[in-house]
């Protein structure tokens, strides 16, 4: 397969998080994903997916009046759903824009890493799983056990996503999510229950994603990921394509 250059991936990964995001939306009331120029808005203004999907994606390298209608359309956005607490995503190498969030009194409240692979370069091949039949409801289920609020995705139609779960001696311990874009796969939210860390799972759960979503016909695969999830990521064949810098207006808790 030809070789796919890091913008690519960069490019495919934020359309595909873009569509994810609008995947939410279609379950959770009240919620939009708005497409501004300059700005992408995902706008959830009830529980509980509104503590955790408020997030926006600004585009890459606007001139300055760009920029400036780009914030202005995003703090709109959210001011009319009553939404105070938002994140704005920013790639690192964009320093115009963090200057500009900065002389408006936003703060970095905590940084993502982009990463993308082309599925043909997964590796090492996943060790052996048990692996249920993976059901929407179960996969719910364990998100609440990780740490996720109460009702998080219930309103989300079964078959959008592809959940992947792990089970340990008749215990679901680890799981992850696919999402579908052409031929770029989102993978999101590969988790593993305290007890049963350090054991290779959430690397074996990644691994199996990606195969899974190149059955499917995808190409590539992207996800962002936090610090202590890079190398995990990054022994399945994940590639570095730079921080996400997730800003908050003042007076955010």
């Amino acid at each position: 397969m030809t070789a796919v250059l890091d913008a690519d991936l960069l490019l495919r990964g934020t359309r595909t998080l873009l569509a994810s995001w609008e995947a939410y939306a279609n379950g959770s009331p009240g919620a939009a994903v708005i497409r501004l120029a300059g700005v992408t808005a995902a706008v959830f203004p009830n529980d509980p997916e509104r503590s955790v999907y408020n997030n926006a994606v600004l585009a890459p390298h606007l001139g300055r009046s760009e920029r400036s209608d780009a914030l202005d359309a995003m703090e709109s956005a959210y001011a009319s759903a009553a939404v105070g607490r938002f994140a704005a995503w920013v790639h690192e190498t964009d320093i115009a824009m963090r200057t500009d969030l900065l002389a408006r009194g936003y703060r970095i409240d905590t940084a993502t890493r982009a990463m993308g692979m082309a599925v043909d370069d997964v590796r090492p091949p996943p060790r052996l799983l048990e692996l249920p039949p993976p059901e929407w409801s179960a996969y719910l289920r364990f998100l609440v056990r990780d740490g996720a609020p109460a009702g998080l995705l219930e309103g989300v139609r079964p078959g959008v996503f592809h959940p992947l779960i792990a089970r340990c001696h008749g215990e679901d311990v680890a799981a992850g999510l696919a999402f579908d874009v052409g031929s770029d796969c989102g993978i999101y939210n590969v988790g593993t229950l305290p007890h049963a860390r350090r054991r290779g799972l959430g690397t074996a759960v990644t691994a199996f994603l990606v195969r899974a979503a190149a059955a499917r016909g995808c190409r590539t695969a992207s996800l962002q990921s936090t610090e202590m999830g890079e190398r995990v990521y990054g022994a399945v064949g994940f590639r570095d394509l730079g921080r996400i810098l997730e800003y908050v207006p003042p007076g955010a808790e």
